[in-house]
């Protein structure tokens, strides 16, 4: 049985660190969610724009997945 899922990219704030994850999860909350649990002393949030033609997903069942960190970025003094 598929089930429909999210894909999004998910900004995180650590110190001076910024760096991007991409998650597949069955909700937006699940998503912030799993990065949250994975960077818990980082500032999480979604990074727009969403790509519409890649948010929703068909997946068989499984886990929600989390991708590698993406770009990392130095915050500016």
């Amino acid at each position: 049985m598929e089930q429909q899922m999210v894909r999004l990219s998910v900004e995180v704030r650590s110190g001076a660190a910024r760096f991007r994850v991409g998650v597949q999860a069955k909700s937006v909350r699940k998503a912030l969610a799993i990065v949250g649990g994975r960077y818990p002393h980082g500032e999480v949030k979604v990074a727009f724009p969403i790509e519409p033609e890649h948010y929703f997903v068909s997946e068989p069942s499984t886990p929600a997945s989390m991708a590698g960190a993406g770009q990392t970025h130095a915050a500016a003094a």
